[in-house]
């Protein structure tokens, strides 16, 4: 079904996606381990057949993602919201405790980085959008990375995010319509 590897944190993200696929390959980072050899391995899969960087909705997921993304930019990405990586009773944060349904979501809307200059993202138009620096930029960047698949970004990454993607101020307008108070 995937042609890319999945680069997942650990033994519990490939068992859950064995799971749910039955020809996945995988690749773990060990968790926030992630040293120089496993990101040249990384760099090496990438170029013979394709990356899907797939990491928990966390601070130490965002670190493992934003390290290959540094190393290896033109892997692509799939995200899970936070509320859907919670296990149902317990602690934790992860792609281990994501549904099936929502697995399958996230693997479906894959974002690939692009080079597109054409439709940059401005500051001032995150500001007038209320995206940031406003009391309901919180909740409105929540919905908007539901809606674009991109996984929470605060403030600062949010300009970053929406524009190594290629998202234009139309699409970002179009996902903000259900946001409205």
């Amino acid at each position: 079904m995937f042609k890319e590897v999945i680069v997942v944190e650990g033994r519990d993200d490939t068992r859950r996606l064995k799971e749910i696929f039955d020809d996945i390959e995988t690749f773990e980072t060990g968790g926030s381990a992630l040293d120089q050899e496993k990101l040249e391995q990384i760099k090496q899969l990438q170029e013979s057949r394709g990356v899907i960087v797939f990491t928990d909705p966390d601070y130490p997921g965002q670190q493992i993602r934003q390290k290959i993304m540094d190393y290896v930019p033109a892997c692509k990405h799939a995200y899970l919201n936070k509320q859907d990586a919670k296990p149902t009773s317990g602690k934790g944060l992860g792609v281990e405790h994501a549904s099936a349904d929502v697995i399958r979501i996230a693997l479906d809307c894959v974002m690939t980085p692009t080079n597109e200059v054409n439709c940059q993202i401005t500051e001032a138009f995150l500001v007038d959008h209320e995206l940031i620096g406003h009391i309901s930029s919180k909740r409105k960047r929540e919905v908007l990375a539901g809606e674009l698949k991109i996984g929470y970004v605060n403030g600062k990454q949010l300009k970053k995010r929406l524009n190594m993607f290629g998202i234009s101020e139309e699409q970002v307008l179009k996902a903000l319509e259900g946001c409205e108070d």
